[in-house]
């Protein structure tokens, strides 16, 4: 197998469904700190984050937008191999700003220069072919539903509409200036595609109705999408939970280019790719689930099925079907790469 050197143009061409690259290309949202320090044996610093995405074979690395919210959490013990100590989780019966006094007295962040620290030094230690996918760290429901809270969001919706407005006008805004500060203020040139999470539905519907989604978050995921496409990049959207009742909204209104985010007892990535994929890219899809509670064999089966099913035609890039948290075996998740090294060179071998 000869030599592997980033080209970041096959994922792109994935990413536009501008046919098929020589092989298939990996794509993440991220890796868990645990996970990329395991496989480089260093810590964790922005040299080494650009040494895990070469080495295992990315086109890209990923980038995060500094800038973020102050928001409760709470905290657990973390039992995975590769453990932190503690993990964190969102609070959602209660919120920083629940009230009008709330929203007003609430210190926000200020956007500038610095929302572009963090890809400016990844950039310097790219090396040739690689470009980096800025991770805007958040989205725009999810912002607005980790400061209010779910529980009080939720009965907010019904009962203080101007408040709910007035959130999603407020972090939609700081969304879109965060973003076309960042991107202002780094080598452009240097940019493959922008991801933004934005995580919108439960394993049976979407966390607010279609309608309420109409009417507060996809104008503002819109205009994000547009933002970005005025500066010439592709633009992925990850989301969990069930989208179906909305994607249409997604790939026709919103306008994103590629969609990850896939679970089998949701949608396997398969389905999705045989349902969506002449529409936009489909990324990833190695059931997370799967990946943490098979053996090494069964994952690389797992792999070589999913290649063989959504690979041919181009649009697809191989990765998990959310991320690679600490508590994935990293075993398994080097088997599917591995896979996906041996099988997904095109034309694709259909029978293996």
């Amino acid at each position: 197998m000869k030599e592997f050197k980033p080209d970041f143009n096959r994922l792109k061409k994935v990413l536009l469904r501008q046919g098929e690259p020589d092989i298939v290309p990996f794509y993440e949202l991220y890796a868990d700190k645990e996970i990329m320090e395991a496989v480089t044996g260093k810590p964790l610093t922005p040299e080494t984050l650009v040494e895990f995405y070469y080495k295992c074979g990315y086109d890209y690395v990923t980038s995060d937008m500094k800038f973020g919210y102050k928001t409760y959490r709470n905290e657990t013990s973390d039992t995975a191999k590769l453990s932190r100590g503690q993990r964190d989780f969102v609070e959602n019966n209660r919120g920083m700003i629940e009230t009008r006094k709330d929203f007003d007295a609430y210190e926000w962040p200020t956007v500038d220069e610095s929302v572009a620290s963090h890809i400016n030094q990844v950039i310097k230690y790219m090396p040739p072919g690689m470009k980096t996918i800025l991770h805007t760290c958040g989205g725009i429901l999810e912002h607005v539903m980790m400061l209010m809270g779910y529980v009080p969001f939720s009965f907010a919706l019904i009962e203080d509409e101007q408040l709910v407005w007035d959130m999603f006008e407020k972090i939609g805004t700081n969304h879109v200036k965060a973003i076309k500060t960042c991107l202002d203020n780094t080598d452009i040139s240097k940019v493959g595609a922008v991801v933004m999470g934005d995580d919108m539905g439960f394993n049976h519907s979407t966390m607010i109705s279609p309608e309420h989604l109409r009417k507060y978050v996809f104008p503002w995921q819109k205009k994000v999408v547009d933002l970005v496409h005025s500066y010439d990049l592709p633009m992925i959207l990850h989301a969990c939970g069930n989208l179906e009742a909305v994607m249409d909204d997604l790939i026709d209104y919103v306008g994103i280019d590629a969609k990850h985010s896939f679970e089998d007892k949701i949608m396997p990535v398969t389905e999705a790719k045989r349902k969506y994929g002449n529409r936009i890219a489909i990324l990833g899809g190695v059931d997370l689930n799967f990946l943490c509670t098979s053996s090494e064999e069964e994952v690389r089966q797992y792999t070589r099925k999913v290649i063989a099913e959504c690979a041919p035609g181009g649009g697809y890039a191989l990765g998990t079907g959310n991320s690679v948290a600490n508590y994935v075996p990293l075993e398994n998740y080097l088997a599917m790469l591995d896979e996906g090294r041996k099988m997904g060179v095109y034309p694709i071998r259909i029978d293996s």
